[in-house]
C-alpha cells in the first residue's frame, strides 16, 4: 500500500456533521453561545471524527470540514481583499436540485494571504489530534486559488470590480498565485505535509452549456484553461519535496445534487500540465464521461485517484464492478499510479449529502477492502 500521499484509499475530506455540532453552530448564529464555546465543540466533533476515521482504517485524517458552512467561501473570505456577502438574487450557480445558500465571495480590493488566517490553526489542532505515532497523516483541504478567477471572471454577472482593482487581468492572476504560495508557505510552517485545493473551476470550464457561455462573453474556454495551469504550477513552485499537494476536481456537491456535467476532455491537457502531486477526479457517473482523456496524464511522479464510489447516496457500489473500472483505467494509467476515493466528500456544505450517517463509513470500508485486494 501506498505510504506516501496521496493514498491508495482516501477521501476527498468532507464527512457528515453531528447533530450536536449543527445545534451549536445555530445557537453562536443566535448569540446563544461565543465564539469560544463554538470552538469547543467543534474540537470535540473533530476529536471524536479522527477516532471513527483512524476505525474505519484510513490513513488519511481530515477534520471533516466541520468548522466551516462551505467547502470554499470560508476559506477565500479570511483571505485579504476577499468579502462574503449575500447576494440578493441568490448564489450565482444553479444546482441541479437543492439550491445552494445564498451566500458568496466578491473581490473588494487586491488580494492576498492572511498571515492570521484561521484554517491555519484549524489545520495544527488537527495535527495535534491526528498524527499521533500510528501513521496517521494529516489532509488540509482548501479552495483553488482558480476559485476566485471563476467568481470574479467567468461567472462575472456584471457587479465585480474587477475592473476596478484590476486594471490589468494579468496582475490578478499573479497576485492569486502569490497568494496561494503564502498559504502553502503557512501551511507546511504549521506542519502540514497533505494539502489539498478542491476545484469546481475545471468543470465549469468542461460544461458545454457554460463553454458557449464564456464565447458569448468573448472568453475563450481554452485559453483561460491555459491561464488557470500558469496560476496553479507558479503557485506550486514553493511546495517544498517534503509536501504533497493534490487536487479534486468536483462537478458540484450540494445536499446530493450538482452543477456541471460532462467529460475532461476538454481541459485534460491543461489539467495534466499542473504540477500537482494527485488528481482526486470525480468517477462515479456517466455525467463525468470515459477514462480516454486520463491519456494526457504525463507525470509518472503524480497519482490519479479515481472517484469511483458515489457521496451523493447511501446505495452500495458493487465490488467487483469497481474492480473492473480500475482495471479499465489502466489502459491510461499504471496500476502502480492510481488509488480510489469517494467522488466527492459527504458534505461539501454543512447540510451534507442525502445519505444516513452510518452509509458514509459503509462507502469508506467498502474503499479500504477494494483497496486491500487490488494492491495489496
Amino acid at each position: 500500500m501506498a505510504i506516501r500521499p496521496p493514498f491508495r484509499s482516501d477521501v476527498v475530506g468532507s464527512y457528515l456533521r453531528p447533530d450536536y455540532l449543527h445545534q451549536a453552530r445555530r445557537d453562536f448564529a443566535q448569540g446563544n453561545i461565543n465564539k469560544q464555546q463554538l470552538t469547543e465543540i467543534e474540537n470535540k466533533a473533530v476529536n471524536e471524527l479522527v477516532e471513527q476515521q483512524k476505525k474505519a482504517g484510513l490513513q488519511v485524517i481530515t477534520d471533516g470540514e466541520f468548522r466551516r458552512g462551505f467547502w470554499h467561501i470560508d476559506f477565500l473570505e479570511n483571505l485579504n481583499g476577499i468579502e462574503g456577502y449575500v447576494p440578493n438574487t441568490g448564489y450565482n450557480q444553479k444546482f441541479q436540485g437543492k439550491a445552494a445558500p445564498a451566500y458568496n465571495i466578491r473581490l473588494v480590493d487586491k488580494v492576498s494571504f492572511d498571515s492570521s488566517h484561521p484554517f491555519i490553526e484549524h489545520f495544527a489542532y488537527l495535527k495535534k489530534v491526528a498524527e499521533t505515532g500510528d501513521g496517521s497523516v494529516a489532509k488540509a483541504t482548501i479552495p483553488a486559488p482558480t476559485m476566485i478567477l471563476r467568481q470574479e471572471v467567468l461567472a462575472n454577472d456584471g457587479t465585480s470590480k474587477i475592473d476596478e482593482v484590476y486594471p490589468d487581468l494579468t496582475q490578478f492572476y499573479a497576485d492569486l498565485a502569490t497568494t496561494y504560495q503564502d498559504a502553502i508557505k503557512a501551511f507546511y510552517d504549521a506542519g502540514c505535509r497533505y494539502l489539498q485545493f478542491d476545484d469546481t473551476n475545471w468543470a465549469f470550464l468542461i460544461d458545454s452549456q457554460k463553454r458557449e457561455q464564456l464565447k458569448e462573453k468573448g472568453i475563450d474556454p481554452d485559453s483561460i484553461a491555459q491561464v488557470c495551469t500558469q496560476i496553479i504550477n507558479q503557485a506550486l513552485e514553493v511546495k517544498p519535496s517534503d509536501m504533497v499537494i493534490t487536487t479534486h476536481i468536483c462537478r458540484g456537491n450540494h445536499a446530493s445534487s450538482w452543477l456541471f456535467s460532462g467529460g475532461y476532455e476538454p481541459v485534460a491537457e491543461a489539467l495534466f500540465a499542473t504540477n500537482y502531486d494527485g488528481f482526486f477526479l470525480e468517477y462515479d457517473s456517466e455525467r463525468s464521461g470515459d477514462f480516454a482523456p486520463l491519456r494526457h496524464w504525463k507525470n509518472r511522479d503524480s497519482k490519479i485517484v479515481l472517484g469511483l464510489v458515489t457521496s451523493k447516496f447511501g446505495e452500495l457500489e458493487d465490488k467487483q464492478n469497481i474492480k473492473d473500472r480500475i482495471q479499465e483505467a489502466t489502459a491510461f494509467v499504471p496500476l502502480d499510479n492510481l488509488c480510489l476515493s469517494p467522488q466527492c466528500g459527504f458534505a461539501s456544505t454543512q447540510e451534507g449529502n442525502k445519505i444516513e450517517f452510518d452509509a458514509q463509513w459503509d462507502k469508506i470500508r467498502l474503499i479500504n477492502d477494494i483497496a486491500q485486494d487490488v494492491w495489496a
